[in-house]
């Protein structure tokens, strides 16, 4: 009967499959061929092997990117996940039962917008407010007499990297609030009736009864916005286009810079492949923690 389930799941399963292998699958056979070879992007590409990988355990410039990538992780998968949390928790306890869900649901909309707003747009507004001359934070500086602190946040190597990092927590933040305040709307309001008659302060509340009844939402929030993070190229782009001196550099834009600046497909191919392997291999190292996490939940 199982097997029966499952072959009458096929026909619906097949539009989803074929829109899969040609928009994923078949690209990706064809990005792993061309990284064995040499190809300006016209003519025949030469098969040269393993090469553009042997190039790559050298290149210093690669790695340096997936070391300002681990950094992006930071910014845009675990921060995020935190701050999410806590607003989430804040929001759903707090604000919602003392104020109304309405005000609830406007904080909630405010926290959200950056989500919705264009990656360009976002990225635009951002090199405004952090330009070196006449740039609103360092005009907030000037005006409080902090003058000495303004900076050129975005053309300085020392802080490049970390103002790409705020604008992308300011970016992400709202993904993780709705899905974990969704999940708190299954979570039963009288735990927490209950938890403040004995006297549990909110954070007690938040550690003994938030975090456990959402675990499944953490893990998926934190595996979305790994992979986001991993493959982030929009904010780079926009911001700094990897500089100065490739200190906001990672291995997407990177990739992008040898496909198209560079013209070394090949090389391009090989870092885009790199990087989809470590995004599977993180995946399913996640999936697996998952699984055995809800597995000894219901033991």
């Amino acid at each position: 009967m199982r097997t029966d389930r499952k072959v009458a799941y096929l026909p619906y399963l097949a539009p989803g499959l074929v829109l899969f292998t040609g928009v994923i699958g078949i690209p990706f056979l064809m990005n792993i061929y061309t990284s064995f070879t040499e190809w300006p992007g016209v003519g025949t590409p030469e098969w040269v092997g393993l090469d553009n990988y042997a190039k790559l355990a050298e290149d210093g410039e690669f790695w340096a990117s997936f070391r300002h990538n681990a950094l992006v992780i930071v910014g845009m998968a675990i921060v995020p996940t935190v701050m999410g949390l806590v607003l989430a928790a804040a929001l759903t306890d707090l604000i919602q039962r003392h104020f109304g869900p309405r005000v609830a649901s406007v904080l909630r909309a405010c926290l959200y917008l950056p989500q919705v707003l264009p990656i360009v747009i976002g990225g635009i507004v951002w090199s405004w407010l952090l330009a070196p001359d006449n740039g609103a934070v360092n005009e907030l500086l000037e005006a409080a007499g902090l003058g000495s602190l303004a900076h050129d946040w975005l053309g300085d190597p020392s802080t490049a990297l970390p103002s790409v990092l705020v604008v992308m927590v300011w970016i992400q933040i709202g993904f993780p609030l709705v899905v974990f305040m969704s999940g708190l709307q299954r979570v039963e309001p009288s735990l927490y009736e209950a938890a403040e008659m004995d006297g549990a302060s909110w954070a007690r509340r938040f550690w003994h009864i938030t975090l456990p009844q959402i675990r499944p939402e953490i893990f998926v929030v934190l595996l979305w916005t790994t992979i986001a993070a991993l493959k982030v190229f929009g904010p780079i782009y926009v911001l700094t286009k990897g500089g100065p001196g490739g200190a906001t550099s990672v291995p997407s834009y990177y990739s992008y810079q040898n496909f198209f600046d560079k013209t070394e497909v090949g090389y391009g191919s090989a870092i885009s492949t790199v990087l989809t392997l470590v995004i599977i291999a993180l995946t399913v190292v996640f999936l697996r923690f998952q699984h055995r996490d809800l597995g000894e939940e219901e033991r």
